[in-house]
């Protein structure tokens, strides 16, 4: 595995990582060169680890190839989405990984700077990164190739802040609201520079394929999705946790071999925004030809009901909506009062039609994707659960 040994115990110093084989990676990086650094992470086909998906080698090409002296790259560690907290173990075990994975994002872009955006929750592991970001950066020094400058920034606890232009604004000191696209961070980012923005996952195994080779990573996995993925389990489970797998692995795998449910309703794949799956359908793999999403895995069990559920999830996103477009804000505040009237017994079945097309109004015109997938998981749960939400209307949960 890749990343395993990193969340399994803390690593309490830099000499500890680097007996871990960490550094490794930077020193080589040092002598690559941008374009050869840029090579080994496309050959190896690493995609991003935050839900989108998009090609990490990609992402550094563009920014690199933008002629600007100064560029900037951040570490969104605003890990909001509900149910995941695969990102918190890295960073409170070994934050030293992180920082080396943005490093070396650094030195194929050309950034001298980079930025960690901390969300406010994580507030706790402040000193210890902060202590691993004056060790990295003395070491970097050392290597001569690499003056690279690393800043942390905790966030104020808004979900929006994921979405990456949002991140932008608020580092910048303004509230946070995504941001017209185009143009794209890599273009006019952060202070209207070339910006990189990869979340802590997907930095975090820079390092392992720069020391192992693109060929060993892309070795591991299906056709269109390569490497292994962390996956926080949470919900009616006996053994929650952090569990790291190769991607195409079954879900039932993971929730019945390694989390040890034993009582499977549904399961909701990719936070609050994700895929609903029935319990019944548990041999989907978990890639991104299939479910996916960030990796935050939550189990239902029978006791749970699906609408009142479903109820809490866009209850989230009301709360959380930036209010910047008006599809997303209107979609979601309607949407919580249909289901609320449904859960109290006067909703009736043109309700279940107005969410359908409330639902698709915000997938095709919401400004970012917080209103574009709010609505995801309980579309999946009116095709799936449908009895229970009639039952619902004629009698009230």
């Amino acid at each position: 595995m890749i990343l395993k040994k990193y969340i399994t115990r803390k690593t309490e110093s830099l000499d500890a990582y680097r007996a871990l084989g960490g550094l490794t990676a930077l020193q080589k990086a040092a002598g690559m060169g941008r374009k050869n650094i840029i090579d080994e992470i496309k050959k190896s086909q690493l995609r991003g680890r935050a839900g989108a998906g998009f090609p990490t080698g990609f992402k550094l090409e563009m920014a690199e190839q933008v002629q600007e002296p100064e560029k900037f790259v951040i570490c969104n560690a605003d890990e909001g989405e509900v149910g995941t907290f695969k990102d918190r173990e890295l960073l409170k075990n070994c934050p030293y990984l992180v920082l080396e994975g943005m490093m070396i994002a650094g030195l194929a872009v050309g950034a001298r700077q980079g930025y960690m955006y901390l969300r406010t929750e994580y507030s706790y592991l402040i000193d210890d990164i902060r202590r691993a970001i004056e060790e990295m950066e003395e070491e970097a020094l050392s290597l001569g190739k690499c003056d690279f400058r690393l800043e942390l920034f905790v966030g104020a606890g808004a979900y929006i802040c994921g979405e990456e232009t949002a991140l932008i604004e608020s580092i910048e000191q303004r509230r946070g609201e995504p941001r017209l696209k185009p143009p794209y961070p890599t273009n006019s980012g952060l202070f209207g520079k070339p910006t990189l923005i990869i979340n802590v996952e997907t930095l975090s195994n820079l390092p392992w394929i720069i020391v192992n080779g693109s060929e060993a990573f892309s070795s591991i996995g299906t056709e269109m999705s390569k490497g292994t993925k962390l996956f926080s389990v949470s919900g009616d489970v006996r053994r929650p946790g952090v569990y790291e797998l190769p991607l195409g692995t079954s879900l039932r795998v993971l929730v019945i071999d390694k989390a040890c449910a034993n009582d499977v309703k549904a399961v909701q794949i990719g936070g609050a925004s994700g895929r609903i799956v029935a319990g019944d359908d548990l041999e989907r793999l978990l890639c991104f030809e299939d479910v996916l999403g960030a990796g935050g895995v939550v189990v239902f069990n029978s006791s749970r009901n699906m609408v009142e559920m479903m109820r809490e999830n866009m209850a989230f996103f009301l709360h959380e909506s930036c209010g910047k477009c008006i599809p997303c804000r209107e979609g979601n505040y309607v949407i919580n009062r249909l289901l609320s009237r449904i859960c109290d017994g006067d909703g009736s079945e043109g309700d279940v039609t107005m969410i359908r097309e409330i639902a698709a109004s915000m997938g095709d015109s919401s400004l970012c994707g917080l209103g574009i997938s709010a609505p995801t998981g309980l579309l999946d749960t009116l095709q799936l659960f449908e009895p229970e939400f009639r039952e619902a209307i004629s009698a009230g949960v």
